[in-house]
């Protein structure tokens, strides 16, 4: 076990919640689930097996209400994880990270990066654009979720970060209607985040640097300066083709077809849309 936190933010993850924090037992000194208006079994699974429960809204976006989490749910440990509902995380990856904070308990590491194991439709996702890579532990009073609207990244704002050999598994287990919706979501706090970076990029303010991994930032600056300068539509085709094809994506089977095609095809399209809308509603075309 580690002198730590786990932060789980929730909303009807009653068929997620209970294997993530059976995970967790014996290794995190304390769980805190903060929901955010669940109807189903939420709450009580999260009771039944002792976490510490806030209810808290509105839900604005992941970076708002995580940093709420860490200013108001009374934490007082050495350490804060970043878990979210459809994370579990694996014994080896458990004890990598104690022994990591033990090695480094007197100097300036001040966060734990890894990557997911990751899930779709059941099947582990082996090609293509897989890996998701985010800081998962930091030293509290040293970190906090970076203000935006979507794609939130953990910022540590001092010492140093190391990454962890193991990987936690990120598998939902809801259906894909819930994952359409959820994507639709996104999209729209994706777009929120388009039209306030491009004014600060034309402005020259915008500031690709300040996300402590140095892979996570580069992605970002690739987003805009080469993705987003590209015709809309058009660059999500040649993302699917670039994931599916050159990327090896086609080796997972028909799930791999499935999430290959819905997200970096129909999402990055519901995308453009958004911001297609956006723009005629501000020459006055579409009233």
């Amino acid at each position: 076990m580690i002198d730590s936190t786990a932060i789980i933010l929730t909303r009807d993850e009653e068929r997620n919640l209970e294997t993530c924090i059976r995970r967790l037992k014996g290794f995190a000194a304390r769980i805190v689930v903060v929901d955010s208006g669940s109807t189903d079994r939420t709450l009580d699974i999260a009771r039944e097996l002792g976490a510490d429960i806030f209810v808290h809204e509105p839900y604005v976006d992941y970076g708002a209400q995580f940093n709420w989490a860490i200013e108001h749910t009374g934490i007082d440990t050495e350490w804060i994880m970043r878990v979210d509902a459809d994370e579990y995380w694996t014994p080896e990856l458990c004890a990598e990270v104690e022994a990591l904070v033990q090695q480094h308990a007197h100097d300036d590491v001040n966060g734990i990066l890894t990557e997911s194991i990751f899930f779709f439709m059941g099947r582990r996702i082996l090609h293509g654009e897989r890996k998701r890579r985010k800081i998962v532990v930091f030293r509290r009073n040293h970190g906090y979720i970076e203000k935006r609207r979507r794609d939130q990244h953990t910022i540590v704002e001092d010492g140093r970060v190391i990454e962890a050999k193991h990987r936690f598994e990120h598998n939902d287990f809801k259906d894909l209607d819930s994952w359409i919706r959820k994507m639709d979501t996104y999209a729209t706090r994706e777009v929120d985040d388009y039209f306030t970076d491009r004014e600060k990029y034309r402005k020259g303010t915008v500031n690709l640097d300040g996300v402590a991994d140095a892979s996570l930032s580069g992605r970002r600056k690739l987003k805009f300066r080469l993705y987003y300068r590209m015709p809309k539509f058009f660059r999500c085709w040649l993302l699917f083709i670039y994931i599916y094809i050159f990327r090896l994506g086609f080796l997972d089977g028909r799930e791999g077809y499935v999430y290959n095609y819905m997200f970096h095809r129909w999402y990055r399209s519901l995308v453009d849309a958004k911001i297609l809308e956006l723009e005629l509603e501000d020459k006055g075309i579409r009233h």
